[in-house]
């Protein structure tokens, strides 16, 4: 119990450490080879940031524990929103652009109904994988040309860091820490998936339980980190459209990729209890941040509302996961 704890713990912190490096590298290799740099920002660097949970997913997937891919994934969506957005908007409350909301939050909503239907017989064949697969190349195709079309489009802060540091490596250094990254990634995500069902065992809980709790807020941290940054800076509109990017990749590449690799079989509760609350947390986020014929804003209460979801639905989590587990 105590080596795999110190697994997930060594792993979470390799795998945010290497998925760093492998976007800085990713980053620089690109703008060397001539990417324009808008192209770099929303594929280059927006596939590394969730980066973490397409590995851990897809590892997960490959081992035969679908149960922390599918974990991680929502786990991810539903600690975005509650936790992640909640304690940015605590220490600032976050202004939220009318745009962001008409474009980017009925796309979410949409992918969310979506996965809801596909979860209703309790699968996910590699048939609908594969669908989640095609909607997401859509999005990011349509990502890309709203993108190039926006004559004032700016990149963000988090962009443009990462973009200033590639600019400051040779190509030899660049590919070094792509393939480093990348390495890193890789065994990062095996240490903390053999960690993590290790506990799921000991602990007497499905591997699920352990995806939607210790996994996904580890796979989180990056978005922690630059929702905070960005807020601090006064990017309002980079710190919601993280969240909102983060989880259209969780719930459409990460889900897609694990169930194309080995068809998910699911238990009830991921549709009755995980399913539910990663859709109403999404549907209480585009509540809080509508304002009719104005700018929007959550507020400090609202971000503490998201957090004490969050904590609520952490409890009923475990008090349901520590429950037996039935097999067929």
């Amino acid at each position: 119990m105590l080596l795999a704890a110190v697994a997930v713990i060594v792993g979470l912190a390799l795998l945010v450490w290497s998925a760093d490096k492998f976007v800085a590298g990713a980053a620089a290799t690109a703008r060397y080879f001539g990417m324009a740099p808008l192209l770099v920002g929303m594929v280059i660097i927006g596939f590394g940031t969730s980066a973490p949970e397409m590995v851990v997913s897809a590892l997960a997937s490959l081992q035969g524990n679908p149960g922390l891919a599918l974990g991680n994934a929502y786990g991810s969506n539903i600690t975005n929103i509650a936790l992640v957005l909640g304690i940015t908007a605590v220490l600032a409350p976050i202004t939220v652009a009318s745009g962001v909301l008409r474009k980017e939050m009925p796309l979410l909503l949409m992918a969310t109904l979506l996965v809801g239907w596909q979860l209703m017989d309790l699968q996910i064949t590699r048939l609908e994988a594969i669908v989640l697969l095609v909607v997401f190349a859509i999005y990011i195709g349509w990502s890309i040309w709203q993108g190039m079309r926006s004559k004032d489009d700016v990149l963000g802060a988090e962009y443009e860091q990462a973009l200033n540091e590639a600019g400051n490596q040779s190509i030899k250094s660049s590919v070094i820490w792509l393939i480093v990254g990348l390495i890193l990634l890789v065994v990062s995500s095996r240490i903390l998936v053999w960690g993590a069902v290790e506990i799921a065992v000991t602990l007497g809980v499905s591997d699920l339980v352990i995806g939607l709790t210790v996994v996904a807020i580890g796979t989180s941290l990056p978005e922690l980190a630059s929702s905070i940054a960005a807020v601090r800076k006064n990017e309002h509109d980079l710190a919601l459209g993280n969240i909102i990017g983060s989880n259209m990749f969780n719930t459409l590449a990460v889900v897609g990729i694990a169930g194309a690799i080995h068809p998910i079989s699911l238990e009830p509760l991921v549709l009755s209890r995980d399913w539910i609350a990663m859709f109403v947390l999404t549907i209480l986020l585009a509540v809080f941040a509508f304002r009719w014929r104005r700018q929007g804003r959550i507020n400090r209460w609202q971000g503490a509302i998201f957090i004490l979801c969050y904590v609520g639905y952490t409890l009923y989590l475990l008090k349901t996961g520590f429950a037996p587990v039935v097999t067929v």
